[in-house]
């Protein structure tokens, strides 16, 4: 492979030094036709110095030579267009050769390019034949280790010999033990039919469990069935959680910041959400049915102590149950019993990917609570654990 490509490589060097030869007869031919052209033009100027001396001395004569004048002036003029043309074709032939040398020039950093790979080529051979050294120790040092194993494998099959002679006597030992385990199927037998009487009292009642656990799934499904209903019928108006399906409202809206005295302005606001949630609670009869409390949360950022946020946010839950309390609706739907307020301090903050958002953790959080949850979340836990 190596010598098809030093093959190759001679013979685009001896076609660029042909090539060059060849470059070098033309610009001689060239060379030698200008200077031709500028003796034949020295001689003509002589020529002309004559005849202008000639003139001089025979001014009678001036008439008849004009007209040789005047054709040895356009022979001129056509000499000198050839030497401008054969200037313009040297200059061409010039850029040309210019052009050629950058090539060649190109061609010579390729080949040393080349020549660098051959040698890092070289190296990787070395470098294989060496593997290939350490190969063939490994395959000596395994072959080794196999006549070893051949050994082991011999006197292991003597010793698997002795068992076979052990395993004959097991074997008789056990026709014998199939004897006492036939007189024993008829007791099995009994035993099984008594198993299976005692497998369809346990299949009954597996089925009245399993009756009983999907009437409590379907009790413990009946919140997702309610935050399902307050997505659908108040998501797109104000701020419900998904989880949950609490509403949820800014503090700032509600309270000035460190005061728990309700805003003036933020009272038709509260007044207007909460009465769209508590009358998606309380309008559905099979949500009602179930519906034990209606609590009032208070909810504070980190800032400052815990037992500071936690009367803040307890101050800030009753000033919003004691405004509620005074609405019509509440009296008109008798719910005033259901209503509970507590404050969270900063145990429940609500975070942006890890961080804190301090002006969403300012809030108050209106959610609903069902009769008997924990009881019935415990008893589906342990009922999804069995």
């Amino acid at each position: 492979m190596f010598k098809e490509k030093k093959s190759s490589n001679s013979e685009n060097s001896n076609f660029w030094i042909s090539y060059a030869d060849l470059m070098a007869g033309l610009l001689f031919v060239f060379i030698l036709l200008i200077g031709s052209i500028m003796v034949k033009s020295s001689t003509l100027r002589n020529i002309l110095h004559d005849k202008e001396s000639i003139l001089n001395e025979q001014e009678e004569a001036l008439d008849e030579q004009s007209d040789n004048l005047i054709d040895l002036s356009q022979n001129i003029a056509i000499k000198s267009d050839e030497i401008n043309k054969l200037r313009n074709l040297l200059a061409k032939r010039d850029a040309s050769l210019a052009e050629k040398t950058k090539d060649l020039l190109f061609s010579k950093e390729s080949l040393k390019l080349k020549s660098d790979e051959i040698n890092r080529l070289n190296q990787l051979l070395l470098s294989q034949n060496t593997k290939i050294d350490n190969y063939s120790n490994h395959i000596v040092i395994l072959q080794n280790l196999i006549q070893e194993q051949n050994s082991t494998i011999k006197s292991e099959q003597s010793q698997l010999d002795k068992y076979k002679n052990r395993v004959l006597l097991l074997s008789n030992s056990l026709t014998k033990q199939k004897d006492i385990l036939k007189m024993n199927e008829d007791k099995l037998l009994k035993l099984v039919q008594a198993l299976d009487n005692k497998q369809t009292k346990y299949d009954k009642l597996l089925e009245t469990l399993q009756a009983q656990k999907a009437k409590i799934k379907s009790l413990t499904g009946i919140k997702l069935k309610v935050i399902a209903e307050l997505k659908s019928s108040l998501g797109k108006q104000i701020n419900i959680d998904k989880k949950s399906g609490s509403l949820r409202l800014a503090s700032n809206i509600l309270f000035d910041k460190g005061s728990a005295k309700l805003k003036d302005g933020a009272k038709s606001e509260l007044k207007k959400n909460f009465i769209k949630y508590a009358d998606t609670l309380i309008s559905n009869p099979n949500i009602k049915e179930h519906l034990d409390k209606i609590i009032i949360e208070g909810h504070t950022d980190s800032d400052g102590s815990y037992l500071y946020n936690l009367d803040l946010s307890q101050k800030r839950a009753f000033a919003v149950m004691h405004y509620l309390l005074t609405l019509d609706y509440i009296k008109r739907h008798n719910i005033k019993e259901k209503l509970v307020a507590s404050g969270r301090s900063y145990l429940d903050p609500i975070k942006v990917n890890g961080v804190e958002d301090k002006d969403a953790s300012r809030r108050i959080e209106v959610k609903f609570r069902l009769k008997n949850e924990d009881a019935m979340y415990e008893i589906e836990r342990i009922l999804d654990a069995d």
